[in-house]
């Protein structure tokens, strides 16, 4: 159809929930490098705003690229463009996080949709909002 994007039209919608561990948060730390103390050192972070130990912000926006690479369509290739974020709240070890992305506009012709991308917590909290923009396409045969 001339208003789709292989199968996704304006609307349609995506997600993915999973749980956040301590554990995930300290391998996240290592495969990125990013050690800042507040993601690591319980005695530090109590010190912070925070009160204790939180997930790397990038940590909750690779929900949104979950939700993207396996929900959204889980036939084809999906390949990120651009993404755009703003973080609104801490994510906690043990919080659930669910990422919801909602297909807002299509460019047919270059195999493209753009995405509003909410992320939020157990309590229904967005921890992360944003835009993305995909390609998607087929697997060649």
């Amino acid at each position: 159809m001339a208003d789709q994007v292989q199968g996704i039209e304006v609307g349609h919608t995506a997600s993915f929930s999973r749980t956040v561990t301590a554990d995930e948060i300290q391998q996240f730390a290592q495969a990125t490098g990013d050690t800042n103390p507040v993601h690591l050192d319980e005695s530090y972070a109590a010190k912070t705003r925070f009160g204790h130990v939180i997930a790397h912000g990038m940590l909750s926006a690779g929900f949104v690229s979950a939700a993207l690479g396996t929900q959204l369509a889980p036939h084809a290739v999906v390949m990120y463009l651009s993404q755009n974020l703003r973080f609104r709240a801490p994510v906690s070890p043990g919080d659930t996080l669910t990422a919801t992305v909602t297909a807002t506009a299509l460019n047919v012709e270059r195999s493209q949709v753009t995405l509003d991308t909410v992320v939020t917590n157990q309590d229904g909290t967005q921890v992360l909002t944003g835009d993305a923009l995909v390609m998607v396409e087929a697997p060649k045969d």
